[in-house]
């Protein structure tokens, strides 16, 4: 490996860590819920965020850069993604370095398969 390969593993590692925490903890971000999971009633809605915090089958196939930032879970039957965007600051355009907290925006949304 190169030193260029170690750099974007530790790059991958920072924001993994820092994605994993706003899922978990809903730390370090925004939180945002569709109207489609909301629209399903409080019970709904507290299972699907229940569901995305204990979220941990990260599989090569969803997560190809091990970053941690897309998942799909089942709650009652229903296919619920969740996902991590990284913007600056103002939420205006895309993070320049989503490996740095100060220069970043994390927004988790959680979503119904349907309204991808």
């Amino acid at each position: 490996m190169t030193s260029i390969d170690h750099a974007d593993e530790r790059r991958a590692a920072r924001i993994r860590d820092l994605n994993d925490m706003l899922r978990t903890t809903f730390l370090g971000g925004q939180v945002m819920i569709t109207c489609g999971v909301r629209e399903r009633g409080q019970a709904f809605e507290s299972a699907c965020v229940e569901a995305v915090q204990r979220f941990s089958t990260f599989t090569e196939g969803d997560d190809p850069y091990g970053e941690h930032d897309f998942g799909a879970v089942s709650v009652e039957n229903t296919n619920v993604f969740w996902k991590i965007d990284y913007y600056d600051r103002d939420l205006e355009f895309g993070s320049e370095d989503p490996s740095d907290p100060r220069v970043t925006t994390r927004v988790l949304t959680i979503l119904l398969a349907e309204e991808y």
